[in-house]
């Protein structure tokens, strides 16, 4: 239990329904989406949709999602990859020739085609219950009156706006600046693809007008992209992975996904009595981070699309040489360097329904505002997610014409003994399978509650050394740096999180990252 003198948030505890968003609006509305009928899929959906206009440089139409789906009745998960393609013209080989040794991160290069309207259509079809027009009647309602801009999202527009060109910049700035907290942000342009989308789901988006206007924009600023490219897009169902952990199973979205690293390093983990340690001890931060260096070099290696040699990456053969690769004591150097710089900017929900149907569900324009450019028309942000390509010859992950790349977002569930228990996510870009595995420790070997573990402070081994949150004390922060580790306190938090236990007595209980503007509510 906290220490209710402390600054702090308490779990939050329903019996009919649970959300739990990284913006108060966007939780109220999954809330009455689900007070009017609508199911875990209808509510997820709304959300989702007056996220791209409440964090617009975190997600949008023009991004991708991921999705973990409990049906109503039943303990199986399902997924679905809603992940965009690159289009039919790029090549690896003619981008090396041009002089370029990484894939660029901003411009039209990097552009892939928005995978997310896709599965949001294709999961309203499949397991929606209420029509389109009523899901999205919530964002076309915000696009066009304004949704006024939380904190944390002010505090990230500003670092983000410099990225902003052209048309983006008129769209996504207020007069060149970014919005003050509180201050109303509209997209009526925003608000007619939603009207469209409402009317014809799928076809709205990825035919016609819409269609020939993010196209037509993409063309003129020097991309290969086609109709053809764009009418090809389409999500898939998926069979997650999973891996146990002291008594939990933890499951994980198949690649092209990252989310086979937060098995992998929790495999790792379970070679040493983390239980044994304090939770917020050097100790465990300098174990986390030696795990989390030997897993994203094996993510490095392996998970592309399609996966490979994932059996081995995820067997117990492989955890054990790699445990016995970390000295206790001290810090190895990166195994390799990572193929991606940190980013921190993506949007996490979960909601669970009266009929404990539970989804899971990131979306994501990968880095903030994405590729920093819009389309001429309707002002469609397009995601710079081909920067998750390499251009390293025949490499695994190698960027190539209807590909997709290896991608950040990850959405999580927890089952025990059979019972899925908990929907969960982890945002922060290249975080998200460290956090994903400090998670499940925290559950698993500290007994924490879902709003401990997410409060709980953060540390990673990235490609800036070992970033260290103020939550661990100076002491520790001394002693990781006398074991090697290059240590720095982030200037942004890392990443945020939702969660939503469901209890074996029925109840609910919805935690949200105070790190993030959101909330979780229930009824």
């Amino acid at each position: 239990m906290r220490d209710f003198h402390l600054a702090g948030r308490s779990t939050v505890h329903a019996m009919n329904g649970m959300v739990a968003t990284s913006h108060p609006l966007a939780s109220l509305t999954a809330i009455d989406t689900l007070r009017a009928g609508g199911n875990a899929v209808d509510a997820a959906l709304a959300a989702a949709f007056v996220l791209g206009l409440a964090e617009p440089q975190m997600t949008g139409i023009g991004g991708d999602c991921f999705v973990l789906l409990k049906p109503a009745g039943t303990e199986d998960v399902i997924g679905l990859n809603g992940s965009g393609r690159a289009p039919a013209g790029l090549s690896a080989e003619r981008l090396r020739a041009e002089g370029h040794a990484t894939m660029p991160l901003h411009g039209v290069l990097p552009v892939t085609l928005p995978g997310a309207i896709d599965a949001f259509c294709r999961l309203h079809t499949d397991h929606g219950s209420q029509p389109l027009d009523q899901i999205l009647a919530p964002a076309i309602a915000y696009a066009e009156a304004g949704i006024p801009v939380a904190p944390r999202t002010a505090f990230d527009w500003a670092d983000d706006l410099p990225v902003l060109q052209g048309r983006a910049r008129e769209i996504f700035s207020f007069s060149g600046a970014a919005p003050r907290a509180g201050q109303l942000y509209r997209n009526p342009l925003q608000a007619e693809v939603l009207r469209r989308i409402a009317r014809e789901g799928r076809k709205g988006f990825y035919e016609g007008e819409v269609a020939e206007d993010m196209i037509a924009s993409l063309r003129a600023l020097g991309g290969c992209h086609t109709l053809d490219d764009l009418a090809a897009t389409a999500c898939n169902y998926t069979t997650p992975i999973s891996g146990n952990y002291n008594g939990l199973e933890l499951l994980e979205h198949p690649p092209n996904g990252q989310g086979a690293t937060a098995i992998l390093m929790l495999n790792i983990l379970k070679r040493f009595d983390i239980a044994k340690l304090s939770p917020h001890s050097a100790q465990r931060a300098h174990l986390e981070a030696e795990a989390a260096k030997l897993a994203y070099d094996a993510r490095n290696r392996f998970i592309a699309d399609p996966a490979q040699r994932l059996d081995h990456m995820l067997s117990a053969e492989t955890a054990d040489r790699l445990a016995a690769l970390i000295d206790p004591d001290y810090a190895m150097a990166n195994a390799a360097p990572l193929t991606e710089a940190v980013h921190k900017d993506t949007v996490y929900l979960t909601v669970v329904d009266r009929d404990r149907m539970a989804i899971s569900l990131i979306y994501s324009i990968f880095w903030g505002f994405g590729s920093g450019l819009a389309s001429d028309k309707f002002g469609i942000n397009f995601q710079n997610r081909g920067a998750g390509f390499t251009l390293q010859q025949g490499h695994p992950n190698e960027a190539a014409g209807g590909k997709r790349p290896m991608h950040t977002i990850i959405p999580g569930m927890i089952r025990q003994n059979g019972r899925v228990t908990m929907p969960f996510g982890v945002m922060g870009g290249a975080y998200q399978p460290a956090g994903h595995a400090h998670f499940v420790s925290n559950l698993a070997d500290f007994g924490m509650d879902p709003q401990e573990a997410i409060d709980a402070p953060r540390s990673f081994a990235g490609s800036e050394g070992l970033e260290v949150e103020r939550g661990y004390t100076d002491e520790a922060r001394r002693a990781l740096a006398a074991m090697g580790h290059a240590v720095t306190i982030p200037g942004t938090p890392l990443g945020g999180a939702q969660a939503i236990l469901i209890g074996e007595d029925g109840g609910l209980t919805g935690a949200s990252d105070p790190r993030k503007d959101g909330c979780a509510l229930g009824y």
